[in-house]
């Protein structure tokens, strides 16, 4: 009966051992997710209306002013920079932005010959080379990003390889922040820059609640490039090809920038969620091993007593 209580003792200080790891852990998860959340919702906005601008420019522009813009009629090589965490302990968070990538990759793959993946996060990392797909970059991301030139490399790579002809198209993987709650991972296509903007289906956060990006798009459309039943049509200076040159790839370099910060985001509340599960889990466990522990003993005493009172009874 001792090494039984001895045993329950042990196992006791190792769970509350752990418990203050998953604590501390939860705390630090907890201010990071803050820092995390300020700085995607002071993005958010410019780099959803910068995406409805461009929309719009992809709508009434010729597409033969910039390659960026350009469609292929055929898609035969596609590339795909996977967004992920460099650390675990953040639940599903990682192998969903995967399966999200793979069931994209899967929808197109009898039509697709080759299929690129340029990773930002170890883990994303180490996942999708388990699936045999080729990892062509791993660029290094930072667990809280904190401008756009960190994420730069990975942009800039993806746009010159697609304006050389080397990808048909190019699609982001990342996890949209909806609440501290709730990620969605999603999958956008980012060129070439498409007109249809059913494409671009998934969920955003706003100040009234939820809505989709395609609502998101319409909404800022109808606010800032329409008055009345007139629509506001650009102006170029100097000309149209210098502008464009100039901006898409720099607004394009903002949706990648845009889609980090949201997973950073997702990533840090997720581990923060994850964390404090643990420690309740934990808080349980200690909880039912005390209770066992003390049943233990009480079962030890109540048996010293009986053998006690057995030999009293006896030398009588």
């Amino acid at each position: 009966m001792a090494s039984g209580t001895r045993e329950l003792k042990r196992r006791i200080k190792s769970v509350k051992s752990t418990q203050k790891v998953t604590k501390a852990m939860e705390m630090v998860s907890a201010a990071k997710m803050r820092k995390a959340i300020d700085a995607v919702l002071s993005t958010r906005d410019y780099a959803n209306l910068a995406w409805a601008t461009i929309m719009h420019l992809a709508k009434r522009t010729d597409r033969g002013l910039h390659s960026l813009l350009a469609t292929k009629d055929k898609v035969e090589k596609v590339c795909l920079i996977l967004v992920s965490s460099n650390r675990g302990l953040c639940g599903g968070f990682n192998i969903q932005v995967v399966q999200k990538a793979v069931s994209s990759i899967e929808k197109h793959e009898k039509n697709v010959k080759q299929t690129d993946v340029i990773t930002l996060g170890t883990k994303g990392r180490d996942i999708i080379k388990t699936m045999k797909y080729d990892v062509v970059a791993d660029f290094k991301k930072e667990d809280l990003t904190l401008k756009v030139t960190d994420v730069s490399g990975a942009a800039h790579m993806a746009i010159k390889d697609f304006t050389e002809g080397k990808y048909d198209k190019v699609f982001v993987a990342f996890t949209d922040f909806v609440s501290s709650l709730n990620q969605q991972p999603r999958v956008k296509q980012l060129l070439p820059i498409d007109q249809d903007p059913e494409q671009y289906l998934g969920v955003v956060g706003s100040s009234s609640g939820v809505e989709t990006t395609k609502d998101f798009i319409e909404k800022k459309s109808d606010s800032y490039l329409k008055k009345g039943e007139f629509q506001f049509e650009y102006i170029f200076e100097p000309d149209p090809e210098t502008v464009l040159k100039e901006m898409l790839p720099r607004l394009i370099e903002a949706q990648v920038y845009q889609a980090v910060l949201e997973s950073e985001a997702s990533e840090h509340s997720a581990r923060m969620m994850s964390m404090k599960n643990a420690s309740e889990a934990a808080n349980d466990m200690i909880d039912d091993l005390s209770l066992s522990f003390n049943r233990a003993r009480q079962a030890g005493i109540t048996q010293e007593i009986a053998e006690i009172s057995s030999a009293s009874e006896a030398l009588n």
